[in-house]
């Protein structure tokens, strides 16, 4: 087994985003713009009154990770539903969906992670779906020692394998708390990974040096290698990994595709309600109208 080095290193900036939401975002910033799959990560912060009221996307998958709280979710579609600290919803976009997300107004603040992951080109097209992965599905290992707790919502950890099929893009999610103890996790071969530090600080070694991550810091990976090795007192881990796709990102918002050509016929198929968005004429989603309010 052979250690992964260290690539980078950034804080996750506190900004605005949607309607009176604050996000720590790391992927999809001037510190790193793309980590093929991936095209976003945001530690976001949502209190009643504020959230994400409708709007569009296509061509990506998001999976939502709430820490804390509760969100509503709905789209043109009639799909409609809530998580719950510890829930997870995989949403993929495909060739088109406006939706909704907003706090639940029977809770106060609202925490969680949202990562969008990019769809092979093949697939950009593909018609939206939803899977929710409630807090009680996900299995969990633990070190012999008792001092690692690894939350397997995709990929494997400590020789535990997780539910399968969460998104058609390759994806390894965990949440790894380490409190005394060292965790050395494998990485599947030519992925990319990262670690952002939700909590405490971490001692990243590749196995001649060290590296002190603090929180809300992103750790990111050289491609090359087989596992990484997280050492702490205290500390809580999102480890991502993901398959790359050798296809070019082409973003506008809330649309990815792969040229500028797709992104100016998704915006006309946005505007003209055709092509995906048929269903987004006169619709107007019920939760997006708690805009503003606090109860």
């Amino acid at each position: 087994m052979t250690p992964r080095t260290i690539k980078k290193v950034f804080l996750a900036r506190e900004q605005a985003e949607g309607a009176g939401a604050t996000v720590r975002r790391s992927i999809g910033t001037p510190n790193m713009k793309y980590l093929t799959p991936f095209l976003m990560l945001d530690h976001f912060n949502v209190a009643p009154g504020a959230g994400f009221p409708d709007h569009p996307h296509r061509g990506q998958e998001t999976i939502t990770y709430l820490l804390e709280g509760a969100v509503d979710h709905e789209d043109f579609a009639g799909n409609k539903g809530t998580i719950y600290a510890g829930d997870l919803q995989f949403m993929t976009a495909g060739r088109g969906i406006v939706h909704a997300e907003m706090p639940n107004q029977s809770q106060g603040t609202n925490i969680g992670m949202q990562l969008w992951v990019d769809l092979p080109k093949e697939l950009k097209m593909c018609e939206p779906r939803y899977r929710d992965l409630r807090g009680d599905e996900i299995p969990q290992a633990k070190s012999q020692d008792g001092k690692v707790n690894v939350k397997v919502i995709s990929g494997k950890s400590l020789g535990v394998e997780s539910l399968k099929d969460l998104a058609y893009t390759p994806v390894w999610l965990l949440d790894i708390s380490i409190r005394d103890g060292k965790h050395t996790q494998e990485i599947p071969a030519n992925w990319n990974a990262f670690a952002y530090v939700l909590e405490g600080s971490v001692k990243v070694s590749d196995g001649e040096t060290s590296r002190q991550v603090e929180q809300y810091h992103n750790c990111v990976f050289e491609q090359k290698g087989d596992d990484v090795t997280f050492e702490s007192n205290s500390a809580r881990i999102i480890f991502v990994a993901g398959i790359p796709l050798d296809q070019p990102v082409v973003q506008y918002g809330p649309f990815v595709m792969t040229s500028r050509d797709e992104i100016m016929d998704t915006m006309m198929d946005y505007q003209t309600r055709r092509n995906g968005f048929e269903r987004a004429e006169d619709w107007e989603s019920e939760i997006g109208k708690t805009m503003g309010r606090v109860y």
